[in-house]
């Protein structure tokens, strides 16, 4: 099913240097190419039988589908949601953020990054990136890191053939590394949301997927306060948090709600006693 992968151009080597180890295809994927084989073959011997095989495929599909709208869900692949638990991480926690690079929120994101000393992860939209080259590239020479969150960042997204999926993530691959100068690592789908093909592209690009621990729903919250509650219940080390640079919300004194509420994180978290790293910083512990 994953085959027409590996004849989608890719404009990359990985192979020389591959950072993540394949694993082969997830047991969610073998188990459905399984089932479909057997309905098949069980229909051709028993063709009167074909409604029980229709009702079962009907539930796999259920299934798979179910485990896809589930973000932080690692049935369909390695999905980390939290940072490796290796003595590094100890006291760490890795800020995400998502859907820019914005021509008006990144910049005011990096001065208070800046300010505070912190150091994040930027899942770029690969479209945005190339719209915005020269504040892509300020990302990184801010020391910040930037990682793959597809090209298009299409709601439809989820529900894409392996060519399609392969072109999203190849085309946001090369923008992203050609504007950087840096191979992206990691990937975030959009939204979260993924099917059961994702993961064969994901190996071919020698990519890893990554949800989140906490997020703070800051693209449809306007209150700054709940925003926060949500990212700092219950913090603790090796947590992902993700916020959004692009479509963020804005809170009712017209200032992009994440502004608000990174000081407050940051304090938080440093009162806790711990640090803030990018996820490479995160796995180069490992």
């Amino acid at each position: 099913m994953t085959e027409p992968v590996s004849r989608v151009p890719l404009g990359l080597d990985t192979t020389s240097s591959r950072r993540w180890p394949v694993t082969g295809h997830p047991n969610a994927l073998k188990l459905t190419a399984a089932w479909h084989a057997a309905a098949l073959a069980g229909c051709a011997l028993a063709p009167s039988s074909w409604p029980w095989w229709l009702a079962g495929t009907a539930i796999n599909h259920a299934a798979v589908t179910a485990a896809g709208l589930w973000p932080r869900s690692s049935v369909l692949g390695p999905n980390w949601t939290q940072l490796p638990a290796v003595a590094g991480n100890a006291n760490s926690i890795a800020l995400t953020i998502d859907d820019g690079p914005d021509p008006v929120v990144t910049p005011q994101v990096l001065d208070l990054l800046d300010r505070h000393g912190v150091r994040a992860t930027f899942f770029c939209i690969g479209t945005l990136a190339r719209r915005y080259p020269s504040l892509t590239r300020e990302i990184v020479a801010r020391g910040h890191a930037v990682e793959n969150h597809s090209q298009t960042h299409r709601h439809t997204f989820s529900v894409k053939g392996p060519i399609a999926l392969a072109r999203e993530v190849a085309t946001a691959q090369r923008t992203l590394t050609e504007l950087t100068g840096e191979r992206p690592l990691f990937f975030r789908a959009p939204a979260g949301l993924r099917n059961v093909l994702l993961e064969p592209v994901l190996q071919a690009f020698d990519l890893r997927l990554v949800a989140w621990t906490k997020r703070g729903f800051d693209t449809r919250e306007t209150d700054p306060g709940r925003v926060q509650q949500r990212l700092l219940d219950n913090l603790a080390a090796r947590d992902i948090l993700l916020v959004h640079d692009g479509n963020a919300a804005t809170a009712a004194n017209g200032q992009p709600v994440l502004l608000s509420v990174l000081p407050h994180v940051i304090e938080a978290a440093r009162q806790q006693g711990l640090r803030f790293i990018t996820l490479r910083q995160a796995f180069t512990s490992e």
